[in-house]
């Protein structure tokens, strides 16, 4: 078998395996397992809230779950030690299936949320996350999220630190998945830094310490001020020199003279006004040719005239 198929499959056997667990030993407080095999067998370290439960009387019980690992799963020669949890409200698993089951018995939600992440965090958390999904208060299912101090979503820490768990509460309505997140008590972050006071940098650093004092970086940053101060004090009578006082106003009205002068010759050559535009001069064009009309049309009105008083002459005649 290829390596990523050995991988897949012991996967899939530690997820059944924890299933199982969880399906048999929920009453007793089931709060995970490491697996790890050994050339002696299977070791399986249990951890439980109640390991008398697990265990059982005379050792009944776990004889049963170890016989039940080695028909199911064709584990060899399974050893199952089993371990008490210090403080079952920092325990993901433990704390998910406590809250499912306090729904499951009627607990509303919302008190519920709070309360259970309220000991969770009176037990010394650093921060912890409680989310509801599913038909939580109707018909419609949604999703609900209750927050305590500092929790870690991405990278390495949520692998490393974070220790999750989840657990299934069955209502009449439909089932309401409950998702668990807690940072323990004493957890190193990434991000954590400590300020030491009262402490002697050369026994902290010592190589950052003779480096400092054999490049002289003290001496530099003093001597910086004092060298922008010559700078700028020769800078300011450099321009004293070049400009007097008494020549200040002077040089200000021959400029603005100056300037005033060279923009009015500037309009002067930048306008033109034309004599005459083109337009007018077909206007008046027009106009005499109209004229010139209106006297041939009144002359031969006149001739017409004329010609019709003869006529009416000559036939009174």
């Amino acid at each position: 078998m290829a390596d990523e198929h050995q991988f897949i499959e012991n996967g899939l056997q530690r997820s059944q395996i924890d299933e199982f667990f969880e399906e048999e030993l929920g009453r007793a407080g089931y709060g995970g397992m490491d697996v790890a095999k050994t050339p002696m067998g299977t070791q399986i370290v249990l951890k439980a809230e109640k390991p008398g439960m697990v265990i059982g009387k005379g050792g009944e019980n776990i004889r049963k779950v170890t016989t039940a690992l080695e028909e199911k799963f064709n584990l060899e020669d399974p050893q199952i030690d089993v371990q008490e949890v210090d403080e079952p409200d920092l325990n993901a698993r433990i704390v998910a299936d406590r809250l499912a089951n306090a729904l499951e018995r009627g607990w509303y939600f919302r008190k519920a949320g709070h309360t259970t992440i309220d000991r969770i965090m009176d037990s010394g958390a650093l921060g912890a996350e409680i989310v509801l999904s599913g038909k939580v208060t109707g018909a419609r299912s949604r999703v609900e999220k209750f927050n305590r101090g500092y929790i870690k979503h991405n990278g390495e820490p949520a692998e490393e630190v974070v220790d999750h768990g989840q657990g299934v509460a069955v209502m009449k309505l439909g089932t309401i998945g409950v998702d668990v997140k807690i940072i323990p008590p004493g957890a190193e972050l990434p991000d954590d830094f400590a300020v030491h006071e009262d402490m002697d940098p050369e026994e902290l650093v010592p190589d950052a310490v003779e480096a400092n004092e054999a490049e002289g970086v003290e001496e530099l940053l003093e001597g910086e001020p004092e060298e922008a101060e010559a700078a700028d004090e020769g800078a300011e009578a450099a321009a004293d020199e070049a400009v007097e006082p008494g020549e200040e106003a002077d040089l200000d009205e021959d400029v603005v003279e100056e300037v005033i002068e060279a923009e009015v010759d500037a309009d002067d050559e930048d306008v033109d006004i034309p004599d005459e535009s083109p337009i007018e001069e077909d206007l008046d064009e027009l106009e005499e040719d109209v004229e010139a009309e209106a006297e041939e049309l009144v002359a031969e009105m006149d001739d017409e005239d004329v010609d019709e008083a003869d006529e009416d002459e000559g036939g009174d005649a």
